[in-house]
């Protein structure tokens, strides 16, 4: 895919994500920022990048670490949430608009460097990481949360690209939750990486209630029903509730979908 392809394909990204409630779908994910802010082991006045930060969940986890924390994005839509959010919570955080491909800042500029379900989105993985470890002092911390291949997003991601393929020539942003795929884009670059297999719950009153918030609020799947229109859009929602029932571990009438991730914690060389 040339240059110009790609920046085709990252303004409709920006669009996609900008689209819907993001916020509302990532509110539900918060304890997976938790645990990895946790897992890295942050220190008080560590600086942090946050990468892709979205509304800020990372960006948050870390600032009540007390790190002075930097939350990054490309949809100032988004910012704009985690601004509310930290004000909300009296966090000190700077906000910068930023594309994880091209961050616009010096090398070893942070102690530790996020990214929560958020980097993986970018088309160009390779810079992605590059971009990752380059930012990252010697001796600091990368640590990413990704979703997994073979995960319920994962699959859920499928069953949407079945009715509305993605563009062709992109890696699938869950190839950043396969291990081999993640020690090959960090390589030797980094040491001592860890890559943790873990699960969330999400939870909701029915396969229908899943397949309804995401609908209205996740960029993606927003996008999709409006590409496939009023006929097509029905095959997809039968799709989603029916994924839905086929995870659900819930038995007490409700939904309850373990969704596999992974944590990524390396130490930059």
């Amino acid at each position: 895919m040339t240059e110009l392809e790609l920046d085709g394909l990252k303004a409709k990204q920006q669009k996609i994500w900008a689209s819907g409630d993001y916020s509302a779908v990532a509110a539900l994910i918060q304890p997976i920022a938790e645990d990895l802010a946790q897992a890295a082991d942050l220190s008080a006045g560590a600086t942090v990048l946050d990468v892709a930060a979205g509304s800020g969940n990372a960006s948050l986890a870390a600032a009540r670490c007390g790190c002075r924390v930097t939350s990054t994005d490309y949809v100032t839509g988004l910012l704009d949430r985690g601004r509310q959010r930290a004000a909300a919570e009296h966090l000190p955080m700077d906000f910068a608009v930023a594309d994880a491909e091209n961050l616009p800042y010096p090398d070893a500029s942070y102690d530790a460097v996020f990214s929560v379900v958020g980097a993986m989105f970018a088309p160009d993985q390779e810079k992605v990481a590059a971009e990752l470890v380059r930012v990252c002092r010697p001796g600091g911390t990368i640590a990413m949360a990704n979703w997994t291949p073979d995960g319920f997003i994962g699959h859920m991601f499928r069953t949407v690209g079945r009715r509305v393929p993605p563009p062709p020539g992109i890696r699938g942003p869950v190839e950043w939750g396969s291990e081999p795929r993640i020690r090959e884009l960090f390589g030797d670059r980094v040491s001592d990486l860890r890559v943790v297999p873990r699960t969330f719950v999400f939870r909701f009153a029915s396969p229908e209630h899943f397949a309804d918030y995401f609908r209205t609020n996740y960029g993606p799947t927003l996008k999709a029903f409006e590409a496939l229109g009023p006929d097509g859009g029905k095959p997809l929602y039968d799709d989603l509730v029916a994924l839905a029932a086929e995870h659900n571990v819930a038995t007490d009438g409700t939904t309850k979908i373990p969704s596999g991730y992974v944590q990524i914690l390396a130490t930059r060389r």
